[in-house]
């Protein structure tokens, strides 16, 4: 991966829809803005004790959805990032640093909804809608 993928990622304000599914394949999709990527492979999102969070424990396969309007109207920009979750956290030191870093945001309501961490490997990177361009082409 490369340092223009977690310069877009981490771009704010942007938000983006994170897909999850139960293991016999029931899809669930939630937006979010808490993910994170921590180094060129490695992404980590907040969540609360909620059907994503429930899902990822059953099912470690997930996919964050970025989009963006570009300079023309019908021109939108993004990528689909798929992901496998390495682990998750229910206490310690990251979860503790999001929550701080979400009360300063949203307050402290906000923070008290965060449950857990979860970390991510990336597994693929796609455009938002695939023409052969390649995930560069689509920033």
């Amino acid at each position: 991966m490369t340092s223009k993928l977690m310069d877009y990622f981490n771009k704010q304000p942007r938000i983006g829809v994170l897909s999850t599914s139960t293991k016999d394949g029931k899809v669930d999709s939630a937006v979010f803005g808490s993910p994170n990527m921590i180094d060129e492979n490695t992404v980590v999102i907040a969540t609360g004790k909620n059907r994503t969070f429930s899902n990822l424990q059953e099912n470690p396969y997930a996919m964050f959805l970025i989009m963006e309007p570009g300079a023309e109207i019908m021109d939108w920009k993004g990528i689909r990032v798929y992901m496998k979750m390495k682990e998750s956290a229910t206490s310690g030191e990251m979860l503790d640093m999001i929550k701080g870093q979400i009360a300063k945001i949203a307050g402290e309501e906000a923070a008290k909804i965060i449950y857990a961490t979860a970390t991510f490997e990336i597994i693929e990177l796609r455009p938002l809608v695939d023409m052969g361009q390649g995930w560069e082409n689509s920033i």
